[in-house]
């Protein structure tokens, strides 16, 4: 994720949502008290599922030596008064742990689950903590549980619509393309020029073993699609191809339509019972 672009949008990424008042806090902020370690609990809206690397080392040493530099925000957990929920800073908390301190600063916001979302994501963005597929799945999740669509999504968090669409379609390949992609076999090039692949995971595995850069994946691909024994994809009307691409876009899933004189079919792929569950839900939702 090394987009110039999306370095210069994301730096008011959090007061596009919260407001100029409601970013981030800094040290010394207003309204910040210290709390407990064992008042505090992670953010259940967190993108993030990996934090054993090695850049935990190096904070906790640094909080060891100076203590916690910035205030965390959280807001009052539901169900446990007097408890907090990360917003952001889980990090900081966690490495506050390893050191062994028994409270550290924070700064508390009343904010709904929406908005706990999109800080995380946006903070995580930020410091490029995510892995693509991470970031895949917090994008959708704002779309399907709190209603964005891709332009206000990319608009709120300084993105262009494009990144935010190729991202989603990385959902789209196989489980165990994704998690080379999770674990850092594959980049988020290799992975972009596979959604398109009539065998990703095949190819996938060949990209790693053959060490190939995003140029090399996109050949392969390319000649995976003029391969003599492989199908030409019929030309279809761009009217239809328009379709496709629209319904693509709203499900977040590889659409296909074949039409002919007496009708067609319509196609969605789907690679998990959850991604059906999905569609079904925004199905029914249209009654």
């Amino acid at each position: 994720m090394n987009d110039p672009a999306k370095k210069r949008g994301l730096g008011r990424g959090l007061s596009a949502l919260l407001g100029e008042d409601k970013a981030i806090p800094e040290p010394g902020a207003k309204g910040e008290l210290r709390l407990r370690i064992d008042q505090i609990h992670p953010g259940r809206f967190q993108p993030r599922r990996n934090f054993g690397d090695e850049t935990m080392k190096s904070l906790v040493d640094s909080v060891i030596a100076q203590g916690i530099l910035q205030p965390i925000l959280v807001r009052p957990y539901p169900g446990k008064p007097g408890d907090y929920e990360i917003l952001a800073g889980e990090r900081r908390w966690r490495a506050a742990q390893k050191a062994r301190l028994h409270e550290i600063p924070a700064v508390v916001r009343d904010l709904g689950d929406r908005a706990a979302l999109e800080i995380a994501l946006v903070e995580n963005i930020q410091r490029q903590d995510l892995t693509p597929i991470e970031e895949a799945q917090g994008y959708k999740r704002l779309i399907d549980e709190f209603k964005h669509t891709q332009e206000a999504l990319a608009s709120a968090l300084g993105l262009s619509r494009s990144h935010v669409a190729n991202t989603l379609r990385l959902l789209s390949l196989p489980d165990p393309v994704q998690k080379m992609l999770g674990d850092g076999r594959l980049s988020a090039g290799h992975a972009r020029a596979l959604v398109m692949a009539r065998d990703p995971e095949a190819l996938a595995h060949k990209i790693v073993a053959a060490e190939m850069s995003v140029r090399e994946a996109e050949g392969l691909v390319k000649t995976e699609h003029k391969h003599p024994g492989a199908k030409k994809p019929a030309h279809k009307n761009p009217n239809t191809l328009a379709i496709e691409r629209e319904l693509a876009r709203h499900l977040g899933l590889k659409v296909s339509i074949a039409h002919g004189s007496r009708g067609g079919t319509l196609t969605i792929r789907y690679l998990s019972l959850d991604q059906l569950d999905e569609v079904l839900k925004k199905l029914r939702a249209k009654r």
